[in-house]
This record gives structure tokens, sequence and C-alpha cells, in this order.
């Protein structure tokens, strides 16, 4: 019979368990994608807030801050009404309005705590115009004798030319609408302001003291709605910013994690499946007849423990065969 020469085959399985390995390879696979999506959580999480603040508290409180100097232009305008006509429904009107600003400026101070000491000054501005008109209107009492035609022309050329204003271009933006609102208003003040005077001069003493009032509230007013409106351009900024970052930082903790991947799934594998092969190839050596066979085993787990069963199966072949050729000897 040909010699056969010794062949030792190493089957080295660190670990306890190849179940457990292959366990602990889908879980470091798994753990490897982890901040690609921690990282993508926290800045959806962070676009999510600001988009959010900008839609429901800095953009609200700009149009509720617009909506509340529209309401005043218009408690101004009931104003100068009552002045020129000595009407009672104006007064009604101005202090329905006036009711309407604070509600506003209220509505503003819930979306917006920490404007709370800007809305305060705005109301106590508000407050103090309505006493100083209530004021005037008690002083005033019945009303003088006036030039009729000319109080109907300064009123009838007033609400024309705000009407117009409004009707005029119906694609202007509400602040620059405001705006020619104010100024519109403005312009009608020296003339409406001598009207009066001229026709009533108890209304003079109260004159210039509502129209100092009614700048304070428009100025806090105009204020509040720039403060909300620039609050609303620094959060689209920092959404932009935050998109920006999360673009970088992705892109590079996906390549990373690639390149990761792309190791262990070549490492693990091979760890996993070296020990299997060299016990295929010892198993196919004694296949060919050749029972001259070492292990060198280290480690346990299921891998060495087949290798024992296979060497002990190598083992008892041989000693089958040499006992069956001493037997055709004898």
């Amino acid at each position: 019979m040909p010699l056969r020469m010794r062949k030792t085959f190493a089957i080295f399985t660190p670990g306890t368990s190849l179940r457990r390995r292959v366990l602990y390879s889908f879980a470091i696979v798994r753990l490897v994608l982890a901040p690609v999506i921690l990282l993508s959580v926290y800045y959806l999480f962070q676009m999510g807030w600001i988009v959010d603040r900008i839609v429901s508290v800095d953009a609200p409180a700009a149009a509720l801050a617009q909506q509340a100097s529209i309401q005043m232009l218009e408690a101004r305008r009931a104003e100068r009404n009552y002045s020129l006509l000595r009407d009672t429904a104006y007064v009604n009107t101005n202090h329905d309005l006036i009711v309407e600003v604070a509600d506003i400026l209220t509505k503003i101070r819930d979306l917006e705590p920490e404007e709370q000491g800007t809305t305060d000054n705005i109301l106590e501005a508000v407050h103090r115009y309505q006493q100083q008109f209530a004021a005037a209107v008690a002083a005033m009492g019945q009303p003088g004798n006036t030039t009729g035609e000319r109080v109907d022309a300064v009123v009838h050329n007033y609400e024309r030319d705000l009407n117009n204003l409004v009707q005029k271009d119906n694609h202007k933006s509400r602040a620059k609408l405001v705006d020619e609102l104010r100024i519109q208003a403005n312009s009608f003040d020296s003339e409406i302001t001598n009207t009066v005077e001229t026709g009533d001069p108890t209304f003079r003493r109260y004159a210039s003291v509502i129209e100092s009032s009614t700048h304070e509230v428009f100025d806090l007013i105009s204020g509040l709605e720039a403060h909300n409106w620039q609050r609303v351009q620094d959060d689209h900024r920092n959404a932009q910013r935050i998109l920006r970052r999360a673009e970088w930082v992705l892109s590079v903790v996906s390549v990373v994690v690639i390149l990761l991947s792309v190791w262990i799934t070549f490492a693990l594998p091979r760890e996993i499946v070296k020990p299997l092969i060299s016990l295929k190839n010892a198993v196919d050596d004694a296949a060919s007849g050749n029972y001259q066979i070492e292990f060198g085993l280290q480690g346990k787990g299921e891998v060495v423990d087949l290798a024992k069963s296979v060497r002990n199966l190598i083992l008892h072949i041989t000693h089958v065969r040499q006992t069956e050729a001493g037997s055709v000897s004898v």
C-alpha cells in the first residue's frame, strides 16, 4: 500500500459558538448603520422644529401685527370722522376697533410669551389713546357750528382715496399695503386737523395729545411686526444652514459606513468560513484514501465539535481498516 503523507489541518475558531458569531456579525452590520439613522433623525427633528416655529409662531404673529396696524388705522379713521361729523356711531366704531386691536395683541402675546414686554407696552399705549379720545369726546359735548360742505368734502375725499388705495393693486404684499395706508392716512392729518380746529377750538386742546399717542401705537406695532418678520427670515436662514450641514455630515458618514460595511462584508465571513474550508479539505483528503490526518484544534464551538467528530470518524475507519488487514494476513 503506498505511503501517505501525514497532513495537519488547523481548525481555529475563536469564540464559543458559530451561531453567536453570526449573530454578532449581523449586530455589527446594523450598528454601523446606526450613525446614519440617528443623524438623519436628529437633523429631521431640528428642521421640523424650525419649520413648525415659522408656520405656527413667527409668521402668524407677523400677520397679526399687520392686522393690528390696519385695525388701528380704521380706529383712527373713525376718530377723525367723529371729530368732523360728531356722529356717536363713529365713537362706537372706534371703541370696537380698539377692542379688536387689544384682542389681536393678546393673541400675539399668547403666541410669543417672550414678547410679553413689547405687547404690554403696546396695550398700554392703546389704552392711553382710548382714554384721550374718550376725554376729547366728553369735552366736546354737543357739536358746534361747522361748515357742512367743507366737512363733507374732507370726509368724502378721505374715504375715496383710502378705498382707491386698497383696491388699486391686489398684487401688493400686505406689508407694502399697510405702509402705503399709513402714509396716506398721515397725509390727511394736517387737513383734517385744521378743519376740526377751525370749527371746534375744544378739540384743538386734545388733537396733539391724541396724535402723539397714535404715532406711539403705530411705531410700537411696526417694530413688533418688523421683529417678527426678521425672525421668520432668521429661522429660514437657520433651516438652510442646518440643511447644508446635514448634507455634508451625512455624506461623510455615509462614505465611512460604506467603506466599513465593505470591510465587514469580506472580513467577518472569511473568519467564519475559513475553519469550515479547512475541515472540508480534511474530509476531501480522507475521502481520497489518505487517513494520515491530524487536526490542530483551537477554540470552542460547533466547528471544533464537528472537527473532533470527523477526527474520531477517521480514527475509527483507520482502526477498522487495520483490523481487516490483519485478518486477511492471518
